[in-house]
């Protein structure tokens, strides 16, 4: 499979994944409607901030005149007050780089666009105690990550999250954690495996924590990442749709209702529904790995259909598989567990293409990161790492400046008018040594 690269392709396929948007219902208008916010600094806090636009009050879109990275110096940005959107797509090239820290949104009506969240271990020692998730949800409802890349967190890369027993019933429960949560089109990629976790070991895709409902995966990349890509916890209520998993180690999607987390509680069965996915082992990936595997006590509704998982070499892999002997079971369904008429579905076969172009931040204006992984897929190659120092160590962007002109977008959907984003790119996107652009020149 070669890697489509030519930007004008990829953006019109991000155009139609967004009309695909429309079609399927976002889970919320985030700031629409509200004041303009303009980011005019990189400083990791303070007037002009991103930090002092989060921490605004009322409806709000937030824009940047400033392009380049936010270092966060091991904190976190917290989304605290509700009907926001962040739209990393107005920055001018090269987008908006979050780097040692991450993000949690801790209220309602969110809308995260087209950022960069680089976590890593930022030279501490194993185990210190550092950790991070690039991209975390908590008792927040109502929310769309869309287009956005995750790399290296030392925790989970996207995850919702929240508490698992709020209140006396299940509908308590549920309505006590995250809720609602759309991602769509994000890359999360390389959480670091043997870092600073003081758990050792944790390099994990997303985690859904117990009794989340309503959360979609959809056109999402999952890239060398040990496990969890998903994991739902007990009673969470989940739909994936058109998602690429590559390369993951010991698990990929997983389902576990731990006794050891429930104790006192009746288990309640989670419900998946999983349509045209695609799982490709990588050169981490254990023979023989699953699909989908189930752990703990608690069952699993599950209806799954187009769904492929190959090997490396493109064998096929089984779709089931459990981790200890307990009673908890995956129970098959005849039809969806959740209404699909409003997606546009496409085949299996079909899905790798698409979210290679589609995925991930600012696809018409790629990093060198992101270019790496995504070949890195395309060609079969990468492995789960331990630290950002065995790929490169972190990015170093140049700090620009634009203004935002209100006039030059439609704030609706937040594209330009002229359908030029910022800092398109002509052309195959590809980072070449000097040796490689001299081989592609034309013979004098």
């Amino acid at each position: 499979m070669k890697f489509i690269g030519n930007c004008l392709l990829a953006l019109c396929l991000a155009l139609f994944a967004s009309s695909a948007i429309a079609q399927s219902g976002n889970p919320t208008d985030g700031g629409a409607g509200g004041k303009i916010i303009r980011v005019t600094t990189l400083a990791k806090d303070g007037p002009g901030s991103l930090a002092e636009a989060i921490s605004a009050k009322g409806p709000r879109i937030i824009v940047f005149e400033v392009g380049g990275a936010i270092d966060l110096e091991r904190s976190t940005l917290t989304v605290s007050e509700p009907h926001v959107t962040i739209a990393g797509q107005t920055a001018p090239s090269p987008g908006i780089t979050i780097m040692r820290g991450g993000i949690d949104v801790n209220a309602n009506d969110v809308i995260i666009q087209h950022l960069r969240v680089v976590v890593g271990s930022d030279g501490l020692p194993k185990r210190q105690g550092w950790e991070a998730d690039a991209l975390s949800t908590r008792s927040a409802h109502n929310v769309l990550i869309e287009n956005n890349s995750f790399f290296w967190a030392v925790d989970e890369n996207m995850s919702a999250s929240g508490p698992r027993f709020t209140g006396d019933t299940v509908e308590e429960w549920r309505e006590g954690t995250s809720r609602n949560i759309v991602f769509r089109s994000n890359l999360a990629a390389e959480g670091l495996a043997d870092s600073t976790h003081p758990k050792g070991e944790h390099s994990k895709g997303s985690l859904i924590h117990d009794n989340a409902t309503d959360i979609v995966f959809e056109g999402n990349i999952w890239a060398h990442n040990v496990e969890r890509s998903p994991l739902l916890k007990g009673g969470v209520e989940a739909l994936l749709i058109n998602n690429l998993i590559y390369d993951p180690q010991y698990r990929a999607v997983h389902y576990n209702l731990m006794d050891l987390e429930w104790a006192g509680h009746k288990p309640v069965d989670g419900r998946l529904t999983a349509v045209g996915n695609v799982m490709r082992g990588g050169n981490s990936t254990d023979p023989g790995l699953p699909f989908l595997m189930i752990g703990g006590v608690g069952d699993l509704l599950y209806y799954g259909r187009d769904n492929v998982a190959v090997d490396r070499h493109g064998n096929a892999l089984p779709m089931f598989g459990r981790y200890g002997v307990t009673s908890a079971e995956i129970k098959e369904q005849d039809k969806p567990l959740h209404d699909l008429s409003g997606f546009s579905i496409l085949p299996s076969s079909e899905v790798e293409t698409h979210v290679l172009a589609t995925a991930g931040a600012r696809p018409w204006d790629r990093s060198e990161m992101e270019i790496r992984v995504l070949f890195y897929i395309a060609e079969g190659r990468g492995e789960v790492i331990d630290s950002e120092e065995q790929v490169g160590g972190y990015p170093k962007f140049e700090s620009t400046r634009a203004s935002f002109v209100e006039s030059e977008w439609d704030l609706s959907n937040l594209t330009t008018k002229s359908g030029v984003m910022p800092g398109q790119k002509a052309g195959a996107q590809e980072h070449l040594s000097p040796r490689d652009r001299e081989m592609r020149r034309s013979n004098p």
